[in-house]
C-alpha cells in the first residue's frame, strides 16, 4: 500500500512538473501577444497623432477613427461594417419597409460594387438595372477604391433629384450610363395574385411585414378561387429577392412546413451554434408549390428555398442563387453607432453551406434577354399561320354541342393567355406548367 501511495505521490508530482513545463511556454506566448498587440495600438495611436498634426489639411478627429473602425471592420469580410448614428437609423427605417434611394441591393466583389438585385417597382428597377451589375461610376466618379458604405453614400441624395451611375454587365461590349432618378422606395413585402388556378406569391423582401403580407395575400387569393380545392398549387416568386431579417426567412418557411429543421447557424464557437425547426400547420395544406429563385436571390430567400427544397416540399426553379450564406449581427455601440459584424454561417436541414455556392435549382430555367422591340414584332408577324377555319366556305364542326365549343374557346384563351405570359416571364411561366402538370395527375394516394 506505501509503495503504492508513493508511486501515486509520484505521479502527482511529475504531472505537476509536465504542467508547469508546457505551461511556461504557453504564458510566455500570451504575453508576447500581448505585447504585440500593445505594441500595434501604440503605432495606431502614433499614426493618429501624426494626421491629426501634420495632414495638409485639418481633419475631423472623429471621421477619421470611424474610418479606422470601419475599415477594420470591412477588411474581415464585405457584409461586416460599422454603421455611423445616421446608417444605423436608415437601417432601422430599411426593416420596416419605407426608404429614400435608387432600390438595387448591393456588395463589393473584389473592389467593384455588385448589385445583388434591384427591389421591384423602384427607381432602379424601371431604369432597367439587373442583378449582377457592376456599377463603376456615380456621377461619373469612379467608386473604385471606396469601402461599401462610401459607394451607397455617393449613390444616395434627396429625393427627386438626379443620378448617372455608369454600369459594366456581362455581355455587353462597353460599359453604359443610366440615368436614375431618386424616389422613396416603399417597399411591399409580398405581393399576390392568381394565374389561372394558381396563387403567385412574390416576395421582394424579408422585412417586419413579409410573414403577416404572405398570409394575408394567400388567403385573399384562395377566397378569390373559391377555396383551396380550387387551387391547383403555389408559386412562391423570389427572384431579385435580397434577402433580410433571418426571422422572417424562418417563419415564412414555416408557414409551408409541418415538422422538421428550417435552418441552423454555426459560429465559431460550436456552443453557440443555434437550430430553428418548423411548428405543425402547412399554410397550403400540402398543395404544390415551386420556389423560383436567380442570381438576385440572397440570404434569407436562400434559407427559405433551401429548406423547402431539403424538405422535398418544393421544386426549385431558375437559376443559381447568390450564395450569401452568413449572418451579421448588428450590435449597438455607445453613441447611437452600431456594428455589423458577421458572427455565423447558415446551413440547410441536410447540413449544406451555401456560403459563395448559391442554392442550385432542381430544374435549371434560364430568363431570355428581352428582345429589340422590331425582332419581336418580326418573330410575331412569322408566327402568323392560317388555319381549316381561317379558309372560305370550310365545314363546320357539327359533332359538338354549344357548351362543348364555350368550353374548347375557353381553354384556347386560357392557353393564348399563357403564351403570352411565356413572353412576358418565360420563368414564371414554367413554373406554372409544372403546377398544372402536377394537379393532371392527381392528388397522390
Amino acid at each position: 500500500m506505501k509503495k503504492f501511495v508513493a508511486a501515486a505521490a509520484g505521479g502527482i508530482v511529475a504531472g505537476l512538473l509536465v504542467t508547469t513545463q508546457v505551461a511556461g511556454p504557453l504564458l510566455a506566448q500570451e504575453s508576447e501577444r500581448k505585447t504585440n498587440v500593445y505594441e500595434q495600438l501604440d503605432l495606431f495611436g502614433d499614426i493618429f497623432e501624426r494626421i491629426r498634426i501634420q495632414y495638409v489639411e485639418e481633419v475631423d478627429e472623429g471621421d477619421l477613427i470611424e474610418a479606422a473602425i470601419n475599415g477594420m471592420l470591412t477588411s474581415l469580410d464585405p457584409h461586416s461594417s460599422y454603421l455611423s448614428p445616421d446608417d444605423a437609423d436608415d437601417m432601422r427605417v430599411q426593416t420596416r419597409g419605407e426608404f429614400g434611394g435608387l432600390g438595387i441591393e448591393v456588395t463589393q466583389e473584389e473592389g467593384f460594387v455588385k448589385v445583388v438585385s434591384p427591389i421591384d417597382d423602384t427607381p432602379a428597377d424601371a431604369a432597367g438595372i439587373e442583378a449582377g451589375d457592376y456599377i463603376t461610376h456615380v456621377d461619373g466618379e469612379s467608386v473604385l477604391g471606396l469601402n461599401l458604405d462610401e459607394a451607397v453614400e455617393k449613390m444616395r441624395g434627396p429625393v427627386g433629384s438626379e443620378i448617372v451611375i455608369t454600369v459594366v454587365r456581362e455581355g455587353e461590349p462597353e460599359p453604359f450610363d443610366v440615368t436614375i432618378i431618386r424616389d422613396t422606395i416603399k417597399l411591399t413585402a409580398v405581393r399576390s395574385r392568381t394565374e389561372g388556378d394558381s396563387v403567385v406569391l412574390r416576395v421582394t423582401t424579408f422585412n417586419d411585414q413579409t410573414t403577416p403580407n404572405l398570409e394575408a395575400g394567400f388567403a385573399e387569393q384562395v377566397e378569390a378561387l373559391g377555396g383551396l380545392d380550387n387551387v391547383n398549387g403555389i408559386v412562391l416568386d423570389l427572384r431579385n429577392n435580397p434577402g433580410g431579417l433571418l426571422t422572417q426567412a424562418i417563419t415564412v418557411s414555416d408557414s409551408f412546413l409541418e415538422k422538421g429543421e428550417i435552418v441552423s447557424t454555426r459560429g465559431r464557437n460550436p456552443q453557440d451554434g443555434e437550430r430553428y425547426n418548423a411548428t405543425p400547420g402547412d399554410l397550403a395544406e400540402g398543395k404544390p408549390i415551386v420556389v423560383l429563385i436567380n442570381g438576385g436571390s440572397a440570404s434569407a430567400s436562400e434559407i427559405v428555398a433551401g429548406a423547402l427544397q431539403d424538405h422535398r416540399r418544393a421544386i426549385v426553379v431558375g437559376t443559381k442563387s447568390f450564395g450569401k450564406g452568413s449572418v451579421q449581427t448588428v450590435m449597438p455601440l455607445r453613441g447611437d453607432g452600431a456594428m455589423r459584424l458577421t458572427t455565423a454561417r447558415y446551413y440547410t436541414p441536410s447540413g449544406r453551406s451555401i456560403q459563395a455556392l448559391g442554392v442550385s435549382p432542381d430544374i435549371v430555367v434560364e430568363q431570355p434577354r428581352r428582345q429589340p422591340e422590331e425582332e419581336a414584332a418580326e418573330e410575331e408577324t412569322n408566327r402568323f399561320s392560317r388555319s381549316e377555319a381561317d379558309l372560305r366556305g370550310s365545314l363546320n364542326n357539327d359533332s359538338l354541342t354549344e357548351d362543348e365549343i364555350r368550353q374548347i374557346e375557353e381553354d384556347r384563351t386560357k392557353a393564348e393567355e399563357a403564351a403570352k405570359l411565356r413572353e412576358e416571364d418565360y420563368q414564371l411561366a414554367y413554373a406554372l406548367d409544372i403546377l398544372k402538370g402536377l394537379s393532371a395527375l392527381g392528388p397522390k394516394e
